[in-house]
């Protein structure tokens, strides 16, 4: 990745995401940006997840440390230039590693990704114990110390929640998070749903803002599952039940002393059954009547320019059209205006709603000339290309609250 953006610069991985802030907000529970909401399917907010830990608290130079990378969590009021200072590191080199520039603030808990190793954490800097946080898996530490506990004959004993596992206090456990790359086009929420975490889950451990902003080249830490509970011994096998060594019962072999079983033989049928018809061939449709319009194919370009991205499911919702500044966007097929929204940079978001659940998405564009629930006609301008270097269409097709690719839509 080599064109990374900053704070101020444009947003585009926001642009097609948030066109749903107005339409799916539900009393204080977390907006459904990704369009999930127009088409009426569930929303990510509410998603039931499986219980996920809180992320390990740093040292005082605010450095967590796995076994394969080291992140700095910044202070409110702290910029690059003052991680870089903690921790060692050349604030040029961290400011390249991360995609952004060197004075721009960062926010409270922010996560920075250090291109190199610093000194690891040890009670000296704050840390709760010495060197990176290793991986364990408390179940089985748990369950082996259960398996080797004795068993006195003729006590009843009651089961209890196994004691926590108690381990040095010069060695952190837990386990190491994915460590994922922004890209161009990608979201909190499309990152949230490639991993199947809620994306609140990822705001907290990350440090994003209330809008759920990310920028491209920003490396995010997936949350991890908490840790669960040792599984518990399995039940007694039945009588009934084959246990492992056993083996089945072998079948008494046939004996030539004696005879097999009369075999009952079905009586001929005195005449050939008459074949069954072939269902007459459907009529052909009347020509005279307006025929249902194709799934594919159905639509006209926005504009007409090269695209400059194609679609990728989970990382590019759509397809970036680049024309000229000003270029008229161009209703893709007749239907209503469903939101006219903007993204964190004040860029318009146009959704227009069509028929057969069908949802087209126009982002990053400008002078939009028609309101919310406004009808549309196929091939009305709706909007503009906006000027400067950012003068593409980002385009969407949604079939319900999935994205799709829409090159096949197009005619």
């Amino acid at each position: 990745m080599t064109d990374s953006t900053t704070r101020g610069g444009p947003r585009i991985a926001l642009l097609a995401s948030v066109a749903c802030v107005t339409l799916a907000a539900c009393g204080n529970q977390p907006m459904d940006f990704d369009i999930r909401g127009l088409g009426g399917g569930f929303s990510t907010a509410n998603a039931a997840q499986t219980p996920l830990s809180t992320r390990p608290a740093p040292d005082d130079r605010g450095v967590i440390s796995y076994p394969n990378y080291q992140v700095a969590v910044a202070r409110r009021g702290d910029t690059l230039a003052d991680v870089a200072a903690r921790v060692g590191i050349e604030t040029s080199a961290l400011a390249r590693f991360n995609g952004i520039e060197a004075g721009v603030p960062l926010r409270k808990d922010e996560v920075i990704a250090l291109p190199s190793r610093v000194a690891e954490p040890s009670p000296a800097t704050g840390a709760l114990g010495t060197g990176p946080i290793q991986s364990v898996d408390i179940s089985s530490v748990a369950g082996g110390a259960i398996d080797r506990s004795p068993a006195t004959p003729g006590v009843q004993t009651t089961a209890l929640a196994p004691a926590p596992a108690t381990f040095p206090t010069t060695t952190q456990t837990g386990r190491e998070p994915v460590r994922h790359k922004v890209e161009r086009g990608e979201t909190a929420f499309t990152v949230a749903r490639l991993y199947s975490v809620p994306v609140k889950d990822l705001a907290e451990w990350n440090g994003l803002g209330s809008d759920f902003a990310i920028r491209e080249g920003q490396f995010l830490l997936i949350p991890v599952p908490s840790q669960s509970a040792p599984r518990t011994a399995p039940a007694q096998a039945s009588a009934a039940t084959t246990l492992p060594g056993q083996g089945s019962a072998t079948p008494t072999p046939p004996s030539a002393t004696k005879p097999l079983p009369a075999e009952v033989v079905a009586p001929a049928r005195t005449a050939a059954a008459a074949p069954t018809p072939e269902a007459p061939p459907k009529p052909v449709a009347d020509v005279g009547k307006t025929t249902q319009a194709a799934t594919t194919g159905q639509l006209v370009r926005p504009v007409n320019g090269t695209i400059i991205r194609e679609y990728s499911k989970g990382k590019n919702e759509g397809i970036n059209i680049k024309a000229a500044a000003g270029t008229p966007v161009k209703a893709a097929d007749a239907g209503t205006v469903a939101a006219i929204t903007k993204s964190a940079d004040g860029v318009p978001i146009v959704v227009v709603r069509h028929p057969g659940n069908l949802l087209t998405v126009y982002a990053n564009v400008t002078d939009v000339s028609v309101q919310k629930g406004d009808s549309v006609s196929r091939g009305q301008n709706i909007a503009k290309l906006r000027s400067g270097e950012d003068a593409f269409l980002h385009f969407e097709v949604r079939n319900g609250f999935d994205s799709v690719d829409p090159n096949p839509f197009l005619n």
